[in-house]
């Protein structure tokens, strides 16, 4: 998920060089989405693997 939120990142900032505000703007909130999503999952899972490694020792 992070690879793809790098994808749109690159895609925003090619599109903003070369004058296409509209696909770049649209490609930065993909990536911004994208990479919360990562965040959230992220977060959660880590988490879960602490807890599940006290319980272990």
């Amino acid at each position: 998920m992070l690879r793809w939120a790098l994808f749109f990142l690159i895609i925003s900032i090619v599109a903003g060089i070369l004058g296409f505000t509209g696909i770049s703007a649209a490609a930065a909130g993909i990536a911004k989405i994208l990479f919360f999503i990562f965040l959230v999952t992220f977060l959660a899972l880590l988490l879960l693997g602490l807890m599940a490694g006290n319980a272990l020792f």
